[in-house]
């Protein structure tokens, strides 16, 4: 769908996680259902682990990034409904009410976006899944560089991360656009188990975050590992 990837934290105040309005959950169960049809129609996913998401209770989906598919292919394979920080680039045209309709969140990455802030941290507020690109942009998608945002939110809403890896398709691309992988081709879809992000201390001080993102990429990187292991990608 769009690049996409959690607002810089830097600058966001005390009352940055006080929602004017909660993003939509019935329009995020419906991005699911559009996310399946479409995901399942166009191409094969195979889905493992997804018994591993907690199936209550705040999450943190991050996903590595390298097609222009992962955000909607999360969002029709995930065992719940994903609000996804999403470029604001992408709001234009007839797509800004469809994406706002079901349930995601536009975010400004060239600044500490408060109100993309404000909006992913009612999501899990309120008990939702965040779906999140940790790199921040489309890329190599091997978690090798990650922004602060998601340490941010793990460790400010105490919600469990967990990783997902989406594979296959990168070597062959499609005709149509290279972000895409050729229709009816198979991608994995690899869900790790969830982890808390902080250390148990509460404290979300520069160090605690600088901290909480090292250990998040350690386990993302891990987690890339052993899914490259169990598919053959």
């Amino acid at each position: 769908m769009t690049d996409t990837g959690a607002p810089s934290a830097t600058g966001a105040g005390a009352g940055a996680g006080q929602a004017s309005g909660v993003p939509s959950a019935t329009g995020a169960a419906v991005g699911r259902r559009i996310g399946i049809g479409l995901m399942y129609g166009l191409w094969r996913p195979r889905v493992l682990g997804a018994w591993r998401v907690p199936s209550t209770g705040p999450v943190i989906l991050a996903v590595n990034h390298s097609h222009g598919i992962d955000g909607p292919m999360l969002m029709g394979t995930a065992p719940r409904p994903v609000h996804f920080l999403i470029k604001k680039e992408a709001f234009v045209g007839p797509l800004d009410p469809f994406l706002r309709g079901i349930g995601q969140l536009k975010v400004d990455r060239s600044a500490a976006d408060r109100k993309a802030i404000t909006d992913a941290l009612a999501v899990l507020a309120h008990g939702g899944v965040l779906g999140i690109f940790p790199e921040g942009t489309r890329g190599a998608g091997d978690f090798a560089s990650l922004r602060a945002g998601l340490a941010y939110f793990a460790v400010r809403s105490g919600a469990s991360v967990v990783p997902v890896a989406v594979l296959g398709g990168a070597d062959r691309r499609s005709r149509l656009t290279p972000a895409v992988p050729p229709l009816r081709s198979r991608v994995d879809v690899v869900f790790g188990d969830a982890f808390e992000a902080g250390d148990g201390s509460g404290r979300r001080t520069r160090k605690a975050l600088d901290e909480a993102t090292v250990r998040i990429q350690e386990r993302l990187t891990a987690h890339l590992a052993a899914a490259r292991r169990l598919t053959g990608r």
